[in-house]
């Protein structure tokens, strides 16, 4: 039998109109019943409110609402009490500190999800969903999570799992029972068109879901080129603020300036950089490496430049750069007369003004239809959204691969059958069908106390 919890499920440490100190488990409402003045409170009916005084002995200490909510309706289904008392850590603190004094034990992070998992109020994905819905950063997340949340992405995982249980069960029946022959027969020739629909549901949930890391975290966009082309003019324009330094000296820019919007739902972490020249100036070589390290890691590149001149060694060995890349080059201060001539380059090339704000709006629209991110409003957001999830669709995605390919070989039916098998656990684990402690344990340690 678990022990009874308790933790503050409010942000403590600021101060607000409320705190919400929550008690879970099978002693909460005595426990609560002993520091609270309202003496009906233990025999009140579920899910109702009650006005009182948290007491010291006969010394109070807060005036109250306390909810009362008895297992088997609650988040964790089990016995939930939570106490609403006036903001600020110290009020909260001291209440918290008699519920542990009376018997309450302090809340892991992440304990009273992780109890709603166990007690299977919840499946692991739709706990893991809680953590991204309470960590969400834009409306995109944010509907993601809540997809998690609510079982439409469990859906999507059932779903496929049903179909390769049915499969398997028609199996086993002929290799078991051969006499039954009005069970459906299975064969080399009809097990192929329904691994090919399994596959194809798979391989669509996996490359959508793919996409849901960067709907959660953003995109990571590098701007570079070289000095004074109007990098950190580009960043300032994107974001209307002056962010980052703007001068006619070259090398201004000598270190990595970052800065956040959010368009269509989704956030756009530009990163302006050094301009990328040779250079002896000790300081401004540290910058331009760093600046050679972020366009690796960012997930698109904006190369930025000049349309006022005309195109160097050093554009030139840019352009060139890019063309493995997830990229696109932005051609700045179109308002002065050009003298850049053509461009040779596969990527998409803008024509804008960091100025007047020309192709400001075109950038960013460009950057989103790069990962397919456009028009989001429109778009069903259920997905996987995790590396765990997404890694263990992949291994189910493998084993359906193989049995393709196998059945396609002298292979016996009942051999297959194993394999499928595996994939109908891997898609398990992702909702915690199986799992082991161990995962468990590391998955509600991200969480937040009190939650």
């Amino acid at each position: 039998m678990y022990t009874t919890i308790a933790a503050i499920s409010t942000n403590s440490l600021g101060i607000g109109a409320i705190n919400i100190i929550r008690v879970s488990g099978k002693d909460a409402i005595s426990i609560v019943s002993e520091i609270f003045s309202n003496k009906k409170f233990a025999t009140a009916p579920t899910h109702t409110i009650h006005y009182g005084f948290i007491k010291d002995e006969e010394k109070i200490i807060d005036e109250v609402l306390v909810m009362l909510m008895r297992a088997p309706k609650t988040y964790t289904k089990e016995d939930v009490v939570e106490i609403n008392c006036h903001g600020g850590s110290i009020t909260a603190s001291k209440i918290l500190e008699l519920l542990y004094v009376h018997g309450a034990v302090p809340a892991e992070p992440g304990e009273f999800t992780k109890r709603a998992f166990l007690n299977g109020r919840i499946n692991l994905l739709e706990a893991e969903s809680v953590e991204d819905l309470l960590e969400a950063k834009n409306e995109n997340a944010r509907k993601m999570a809540l997809n998690g949340v609510s079982g439409k992405t469990t859906k999507l995982i059932e779903d496929l799992r049903e179909k390769m249980i049915s499969l398997l069960a028609n199996i086993e029946v002929n290799i078991d029972y051969p006499e039954y022959i009005d069970e459906l027969q299975i064969t080399k020739e009809n097990i192929t068109p329904v691994l090919t629909e399994i596959r194809s549901s798979l391989q669509q949930i996996i490359e959508e879901s793919e996409n849901s890391k960067k709907i959660k975290n953003g995109l990571n966009i590098a701007i570079i080129g070289r000095p004074n082309v109007g990098k950190s003019s580009l960043l300032n324009a994107l974001l209307e603020e002056e962010k980052a330094i703007v001068t006619d000296i070259s090398g201004t820019t000598r270190d990595i300036v970052e800065g956040t919007i959010t368009y269509q739902g989704i956030d756009l972490n530009f990163i302006d950089t050094a301009g990328i020249r040779e250079t002896e100036d000790l300081v401004e070589k540290i910058g331009v490496e760093k600046s050679k390290k972020m366009q690796e890691t960012a997930d698109i590149t904006i190369l930025v430049l000049n349309n006022n001149t005309e195109l160097t060694a050093d554009d030139r060995t840019l352009i060139n750069q890019i063309e493995n890349q997830k990229a696109l080059i932005f051609i700045n201060k179109i308002d002065l007369e050009s003298k850049i001539g053509k461009i040779e380059s596969t990527k998409k090339v803008i024509y804008g003004s960091t100025k007047t704000k020309k192709g400001l709006e075109e950038l960013k629209e460009e950057i989103l239809k790069i990962f397919s991110l456009e028009d989001m409003s429109h778009k069903d957001l259920t997905f996987l959204f995790n590396t765990r999830q997404i890694s263990l669709a992949k291994q189910a995605l493998q084993n359906i691969d193989h049995v393709i390919t196998e059945n396609k070989k002298d292979i016996p039916v009942d051999m297959l059958a194993i394999e499928i098998r595996e994939a109908w656990e891997y898609l398990g684990q992702i909702i915690g069908e199986a799992y082991e402690d161990e995962l468990v344990d590391n998955i509600f340690k991200r969480f937040c106390l009190g939650k």
